[in-house]
């Protein structure tokens, strides 16, 4: 599986959205200083939110429409309720 995933920094709620094959590894890399530069500087991110496809291409479709305008609309849509609390 391929996995469009987005992380929250939970000092400062900002947001990281990446794309990866394998999950639980690459969450556990952005935690340990192994992530992307953006990840690097800042300690503690945890998953709030993915979606899985069979295909690569899919996936990274999927990210790069998630890090754009309507991307970041749709995502603050879906993740209203975790959003407002």
């Amino acid at each position: 599986m391929h996995y469009a995933y987005v992380l929250e920094n939970t000092e400062d709620r900002s947001w990281y959205i990446g794309y990866t094959g394998n999950l639980k590894t690459r969450l556990s890399d952005h935690n340990s200083g192994k992530g992307g530069q953006f990840t690097r500087r800042k300690a503690s991110w945890k998953l709030i939110y993915y979606e899985a496809y069979i295909e690569k291409a899919d996936a990274l479709g999927r990210e790069k429409f998630l890090k754009g305008g309507s991307g970041r609309k749709y995502l603050k849509k879906q993740l209203k309720h975790y959003l407002s609390s």
